[in-house]
């Protein structure tokens, strides 16, 4: 298992340290030299480009792979997923801080889909007025900068609850396609903004739709293009700096259906396939935690939620406001299966996943790169 860093290289501490908002004992020898004195910061995160996969595929990313940082990996946090890892990115906190604790979450007997910000199954409702977004995570988005962070990010992320959860009204400046991504960048340095936060969501989709292999090469080898290219719009003293939000596992089609003397202490299941939570019916939490245990140990970490936190995961205590957004047990594979849920039809075609504690999972580049080899 490989646990969050939270005291160091990790996600959740890194805006702050671009910033220069961190702690003052705190140290962040783990930034790449270069992003240390710059002065303006493009913050790139490539969605589910770990670090392993980055690594086992070098030859394919001269760019990633020929700058500085790239021999050093930082963590994740838990779970290895969007909706968690993104919030923690951009409230720079950890998740027992912001709460969005997964990618389905409980609410009562209901589950929000964090990243739809939808609820209920089947025939899904638009969550944006019954669960208003700023009320459910209210931590601020680049709370230490002293300037409204502009985004750079798929126009039609815009209006979303999940947007609004993880980056508040910070201003969105829309691309459609990959390729106007550097433009828009270019433009919002050349008028001077010194923090850009950049999303690309590529290699999460390819990973998802159909695992590591060629499809993925492909999108790899363009995304190491686009890096490239925003490197060409980096004016003098700007840096471009480059990180995901988790890794990749391939998981294919193996994937289990929880057996009828585990479920028979369920009540309904939320999380996701490599870190799926089990909702105890009442009393049974005990009971359930053995039965997992006894059934998928070999397989699976698996954990109550008290001991989840008291290990400190999540980073800290959880709220007593957010403890009913968990389940009573957590599963968490370490190998390459996943628990799948009959109540998440989408999720369950799924090749590549994450989620889980591996190294393929957790490890996240940190990368920075020079528009003109000086700052």
């Amino acid at each position: 298992m490989v646990r969050p860093d939270y005291d160091g290289a990790c996600i959740a501490n890194l805006v702050p340290a671009l910033l220069g908002h961190t702690e003052p004992d705190a140290a962040v020898d783990w930034l790449p030299a270069s992003a240390r004195q710059s002065r303006q910061i493009v913050l790139l995160v490539v969605d589910g480009l770990g670090w392993e996969q980055l690594r086992a595929r070098a030859a394919l990313a001269p760019t990633l792979t020929a700058a500085d940082g790239i021999d050093q990996a930082i963590t994740s946090v838990a779970p290895t997923t969007t909706a968690c890892a993104l919030t923690s990115i951009t409230t720079g906190s950890r998740p027992c801080h912001h709460g969005l604790l997964g990618y389905r979450l409980a609410i009562g007997t209901e589950i929000l889909n964090v990243l739809r910000w939808t609820v209920g199954s089947g025939r899904a409702r638009d969550a944006r007025r019954t669960v208003p977004a700023h009320r459910f995570q209210p931590r601020p988005p680049f709370a230490s900068s002293p300037r409204p962070v502009p985004v750079v990010s798929k126009r039609e992320f815009g209006g979303t609850g999940f947007t609004a959860a993880h980056l508040g009204n910070s201003p969105l400046h829309g691309y459609s396609v990959q390729s106007s991504l550097p433009i828009e960048v270019g433009r919002l340095l050349r008028a001077d903004e010194p923090f850009v936060y950049a999303y690309y969501d590529g290699i999460d989709k390819v990973a998802h739709g159909s695992g590591l292999g060629a499809l993925y090469d492909a999108e790899l080898r363009s995304v190491d293009r686009m890096v490239a290219d925003l490197v060409s719009e980096l004016p003098p003293g700007a840096v471009l700096v480059v990180t995901a939000d988790h890794g990749q596992i391939d998981v294919g089609p193996q994937v289990e259906l929880l057996g009828r003397e585990v479920m028979s202490a369920v009540h309904f299941m939320s999380g996701e396939g490599r870190f799926r939570w089990l909702h105890a019916l009442p009393g049974a939490a005990a009971d359930l935690e053995a039965a997992v245990l006894d059934r998928y140990g070999g397989s699976t970490w698996v954990m109550s939620r008290d001991q989840l936190i008291d290990e400190g995961l999540f980073g800290g205590p959880v709220p007593d406001d957010h403890l009913d957004r968990l389940g009573d047990v957590a599963l968490l594979p370490h190998d390459s299966h996943a628990f799948v849920d009959p109540a998440d039809t989408g999720e369950n075609r799924l090749h590549s996943r994450h989620g889980s504690l591996t190294r393929d999972e957790m490890l996240v580049p940190l990368v920075a790169l020079a528009g003109d080899g000086s700052i």
